[in-house]
């Protein structure tokens, strides 16, 4: 007849490792709330003023560009809307060539994505077109 050996009892000398693992956790999760997230950033320069005559409409012509709420059409320039974001730059910087001196002017939907602002406000910059006017609300 074939008889086993009875198993040995192992467990007995293995330490249990649960409280070693839940220090570790614990550790990786500070580090990784405590990491230094890089964060990309743009300096925009506002004018600091206490007057709200500033607040007035030009009285010379200039190019409107508008950031809508709209998902279909989200930019637009003097009254044309595009859907297309290289569109609409090639079009504006078509512009800005063809009139240097005419002034800029940025209306922005408040329910429009912040996204398509700061991608305007890139393009500008990237372009040394400094001279930009930004519609606001009076409240």
């Amino acid at each position: 007849m074939i008889t086993s050996q009875p198993s040995r009892d192992s467990d007995g000398f293995m330490p249990d490792l649960t409280p070693l693992l839940d220090i570790i956790f614990i550790v990786m999760v500070f580090l990784l709330l405590t990491a230094n997230i890089h964060i990309d950033t743009m300096n925009v320069d506002i004018p600091k003023t206490d007057d709200s005559s500033v607040l007035s409409s030009p009285k010379e012509a200039v190019i409107a560009l508008s950031i809508l709420n709209d998902v279909d059409t989200p930019w637009g320039m003097d009254g044309q809307r595009f859907s297309d974001w290289n569109e609409f730059s090639t079009t504006f910087l078509a512009k800005v060539k063809r009139e240097p001196r005419m002034p800029v002017v940025i209306a922005a939907d408040k329910r429009a994505n912040v996204e398509n602002m700061l991608k305007l406000l890139a393009l500008m910059q990237s372009n040394q077109i400094n001279a930009t006017n930004i519609v606001m609300e009076e409240q």
